[in-house]
């Protein structure tokens, strides 16, 4: 092992590896696990996600280039993403991502020098009947004008949103845990006979 996980960590990526009959399909949560570990995923990060699972490193790569919600290299405490497509563009989100940049004193895609903020143009986030919208962290704000926004990074950087808005990379503060009575079992699915184990029985529902 390359030693990029904590020891906590590992241990629950070994335990997510196993839930799956495939190791390759632990690929996506293990990258999960490596961001909300540090905030980003590293070069070093995906090399142990491919030894956990059984990939390359140039896999794991693929996976992590293709989706939007992994950062390969770091951003702030709180990565805010403006929606610039149609439907917010039409109620306002250029201006909106203008006074951010004044506001933040950067350019989108940048960082502030405090590390608190990192500020993106964000392909649409399918909240269009709420445009303009964004997301702090992946947690959206609605119908945002300069004056929400203003709200939003005094709230931010005063520390008065630490219950809902946690660092960069936390998707969920309870890990999930599947009892090993409750587990399906990692067997191909071809193989399994029966309904899955976590389906209750006729006689319990």
């Amino acid at each position: 092992m390359t030693g990029y996980f904590t020891s906590d960590n590992r241990r629950r990526a070994v335990e997510i590896v196993g839930r799956y009959p495939k190791p390759a399909s632990a690929t996506i949560p293990l990258l999960h696990l490596a961001q909300a570990q540090d905030g980003w995923v590293s070069e070093e990060a995906m090399r142990e996600v491919a030894e956990l699972t059984g990939t390359t490193p140039a896999e794991v790569l693929g996976s992590c280039s293709f989706y939007e919600m992994f950062q390969r290299e770091p951003v702030g405490r709180y990565l805010v993403n403006i929606c610039d497509t149609l439907s917010c563009a039409l109620m306002g989100s250029g201006e909106l991502l203008d006074h951010a940049e004044r506001r933040l004193g950067i350019g989108a895609g940048s960082t502030t020098p405090d590390g608190l903020f990192t500020l993106h143009a964000a392909e649409c986030q399918a909240a269009c009947t709420e445009a303009p919208c964004l997301q702090v962290n992946y947690r959206y704000r609605y119908r945002v004008t300069p004056e929400d926004f203003d709200e939003l990074i005094d709230d931010l950087a005063a520390g008065r949103l630490v219950d809902e808005m946690p660092d960069h990379g936390v998707l969920a503060r309870v890990f999930q845990t599947v009892p090993a009575d409750r587990a399906v079992g990692a067997v191909p699915p071809g193989d399994v006979e029966g309904p899955p184990a976590w389906m209750p029985a006729e006689e319990e529902r």
